[in-house]
C-alpha cells in the first residue's frame, strides 16, 4: 500500500511575472523526476497549458483530451483546469505511484491562500502535502513602481492615470501573493540595475514572512533543487499567514474581465503597435495568445504586461490545425466587441515605415 504523500509546490505570481517560463524550464530539466503540472488559467484559450505541453520535451497527444491530462515524453504529466481542480487531483491521486512531485501554476489573478487551505480537506490531506508556495515577481515592474506599497509614491507616479491605485484589487493581490510565499523568485533581474534591484528586494521584504528566501532568476533558469523539496507542509501553517482577504468566504475573478479576440494580422509590428495603443486607452493588464502571420509557417506567441510586449515563434503549425490569430485580454471593465472593433480598425491601417 502506497502511504507516501505527494509533495505539491504552488507557483503563484502576478500576471506576466514569468511563471509559465519557470515551469517550462523546470519540466525540461526535471533530472529524472516525474512531475505532474496543473495549470489553472484565467481565460478560455488555455495558452499557458499549451506552452507547457510544447516545452520541447514532447507530448503524447493520445493522452486525455478536453484540457485534462497530457503525458509528456520525459515521464511528466501536464493538466489544465479552469476552475474546479478536485477531479484532476483525484486522477493524480490514483496515479500516485507514477508521480514524484506535483506543481500547480495558479492564475495570475488567483489568491494562493485558499488553494493551500484546500489541502486541509481530508480527501487531499491524505494524499498530498504542500511542499512550498513560490511567488514569482517581475523585477522591472516593481522597479517601475507598479506595485510599490507607498501610496504617496503610487499617487505621484499615476497622477495622469487613475485606472490602478493603491486600493485596487491588484495591489492587494500582489501583497497577498507575497504574504503566503515560502520562496520568492525575483525574476527578470537582467531588466533592472543593481541599485533598482536593492529597492525591489526592499519592497518585497515589506510583504513577506520573516526568513523567506529571495532568489534571483532570468528566463526561468532556476536550479531545480532550489524549487522542489522544501518540505514546508504549508497546509499546517497557512492559517497563520495573514492576508487582505482573510475575512472573505470565497474569492473569484469577478473584479477582472477576460476577453477573447480573433484577428486578421498582416504583420507582427502592426499587431504590437495596435496592442500597445489599445493598452494605453483601456485597463488591460495582460495580453497573450497565438498569431498566424501571412506567409509564416511558424506559430507566433504574443505576450504582454502593460505596454511591454514579447513575441517569438514557438513551433510550426500542425497539419490540420486551424491557422487563426486569437488573443486573450485580461483587465477590468473590458468591452469585448469594442476592443475587437478597435483592433480590427488598427490592423487595417498600414504601419508607417
Amino acid at each position: 500500500m502506497q502511504t507516501r504523500k505527494i509533495p505539491a509546490t504552488i507557483v503563484t505570481g502576478f500576471l506576466g511575472s514569468g511563471k509559465t517560463t519557470l515551469l517550462r524550464e523546470l519540466l525540461a530539466n526535471a533530472q529524472g523526476r516525474r512531475i505532474a503540472v496543473i495549470v489553472n488559467e484565467f481565460g478560455e484559450l488555455g495558452i499557458d497549458g499549451e506552452l507547457l505541453r510544447g516545452c520541447g520535451i514532447g507530448c503524447d497527444e493520445n493522452g486525455e483530451e478536453n484540457g485534462q491530462l497530457y503525458e509528456l515524453a520525459n515521464g511528466c504529466l501536464c493538466c489544465t483546469v479552469q476552475e474546479e481542480f478536485a477531479p484532476v487531483m483525484e486522477k493524480l491521486a490514483a496515479r500516485r505511484d507514477q508521480i514524484d512531485h506535483l506543481v500547480i501554476e495558479t492564475s495570475g489573478l488567483a489568491l494562493p491562500k485558499p488553494l493551500v487551505q484546500a489541502f486541509q480537506w481530508p480527501a487531499l490531506r491524505n494524499t498530498f502535502t504542500v511542499d512550498s508556495v513560490i511567488t514569482v515577481v517581475d523585477a522591472p515592474a516593481v522597479a517601475a513602481g507598479d506595485f510599490a506599497d507607498d501610496p504617496v509614491a503610487v499617487d505621484a507616479q499615476r497622477r495622469a492615470d487613475d485606472n490602478l491605485d493603491h486600493d485596487s484589487p491588484l495591489h492587494e493581490l500582489f501583497e497577498d501573493q507575497l504574504a503566503t510565499a515560502d520562496l520568492v523568485i525575483v525574476h527578470k533581474t537582467d531588466g533592472v540595475t543593481p541599485a533598482q534591484l536593492v529597492d525591489v528586494e526592499a519592497a518585497i521584504r515589506k510583504e513577506t514572512q520573516p526568513g523567506v528566501k529571495l532568489v534571483h532568476g532570468q528566463h526561468g533558469r532556476i536550479a531545480i533543487d532550489l524549487l522542489l523539496g522544501l518540505e514546508r507542509a504549508v497546509e499546517d501553517q497557512i492559517d497563520n499567514r495573514k492576508t487582505h482577504h482573510d475575512e472573505e468566504e470565497d474569492h473569484d475573478h469577478d473584479a477582472f474581465d477576460s476577453v477573447q479576440v480573433t484577428l486578421d494580422v498582416p504583420s507582427r509590428d502592426g499587431l504590437l503597435a495596435a496592442l500597445k495603443d489599445l493598452v494605453g486607452r483601456h485597463e488591460i493588464y495582460r495580453a497573450k495568445g497565438f498569431v498566424a502571420l501571412s506567409g509564416a509557417a511558424m506559430r507566433l506567441v504574443v505576450q504582454g504586461v502593460g505596454t511591454r510586449f514579447d513575441s517569438y515563434f514557438d513551433r510550426a503549425w500542425a497539419a490540420g490545425e486551424t491557422r487563426q490569430s486569437r488573443l486573450v485580454l485580461i483587465g477590468s471593465e473590458l468591452n469585448g466587441p469594442a476592443l475587437q472593433a478597435e483592433l480590427n480598425a488598427a490592423l487595417a491601417t498600414p504601419v508607417a515605415a
